[in-house]
């Protein structure tokens, strides 16, 4: 199947970020919370489920949620197999927002070892991507996670993150390569170098149709992905908030002007299930100027 060329030439060179839409069931009541919904709102995970779809689908039809400034949007599961007033809701970002959907399909981390998580074992995965692209999806996200300088330790969750795109890119999608380094890292700066030089030499190995993108936390040292992002099997690298404040990750970002924003939680920062449509759109359109901002210089 091949890659979908006018949402390819939106994440080559569109002006403005990806929305994270992606929480899972471990960090769904984390988020649901800050939304204003607690525990007790809610009885048992379907019902848990729906309260996170309903505030997922406000957040799409809010009326800055277009291509003028979401260029891409990344959704669980589950959120791929529902539906927005009645269309399924990939079908929908792209032809009514223009947006370009994504899957987050890994299954949660593994335990800390060499100070990384490894991403978990996906089985079924070559199903679920042929089910992605059926749907109209375009690429995927993978995320594991770094918590030290620590060389064995990158590499083994470099050398599986790319063994995942590969498998990703043979089925016709674009892999959202995210090893995510931990903002409270006492050796951020020494890992993210680490990382720099084993994402470069691992991206130089791909073939020429095997095209990622690449997820990252916003480094310490400004501009050290620039070269990953002029790569040619590179379409876009893009950062994570990492549990910075929205204001910090958009003071960080600003400083690094070949990422663009791919926010979860600084992009929701605010916002209530009471507030009002017409509050809840401004709040949400607050959000979405700044991290816009912030993402196109």
């Amino acid at each position: 199947m091949a890659i979908n060329s006018a949402q390819k030439m939106q994440m080559t060179s569109g002006k403005g970020f990806i929305a994270a839409l992606d929480q899972s069931g471990g960090s769904t009541p984390k988020a649901l919370s800050l939304y204003g919904v607690e525990p007790e709102d809610y009885n048992g995970d379907e019902e848990m489920f729906a309260a996170m779809h309903a505030m997922r689908a406000r957040i799409i039809l809010a009326d800055d949620f277009t291509s003028e400034k979401v260029i891409g949007a990344i959704l669980f599961e589950r959120t791929m197999d529902a539906e927005i007033n009645g269309k399924p809701v990939a079908q929908l970002l792209w032809e009514d927002r223009r947006v370009v959907p994504f899957l987050k399909i890994d299954k949660g981390l593994e335990e800390t070892d060499r100070d990384v998580q490894l991403l978990k074992p996906m089985p079924g995965l070559e199903g679920l991507l042929a089910r992605a692209a059926d749907k109209g999806i375009f690429g995927t996200k993978e995320r594991s996670v770094i918590h030290a300088a620590n060389e064995a330790g990158i590499e083994a969750v470099v050398a599986q993150q790319f063994e995942v795109a590969r498998t990703v890119c043979a089925a016709g999608l674009v892999p959202i390569i995210e090893p995510e380094v931990n903002i409270n890292s006492e050796s951020k700066a020494e890992a993210e170098g680490m990382l720099a030089r084993a994402l470069l030499a691992h991206v130089s190995e791909l073939g020429p149709d095997q095209l990622v993108m690449l997820k990252l936390t916003i480094p310490e040292e400004d501009g050290i992905y620039d070269t990953l992002a002029g790569h040619d099997n590179v379409l876009r690298v893009v950062a994570l908030s990492g549990g910075y404040s929205t204001d910090e990750a958009c003071r960080r970002l600003s400083r690094n002007p070949k990422m663009i924003a791919s926010f979860s939680r600084a992009l929701t920062e605010g916002l209530n299930v009471k507030m009002s449509d017409a509050d809840f759109n401004a709040a949400l359109g607050e959000n979405i100027g700044k991290i816009y901002r912030a993402s196109v210089g």
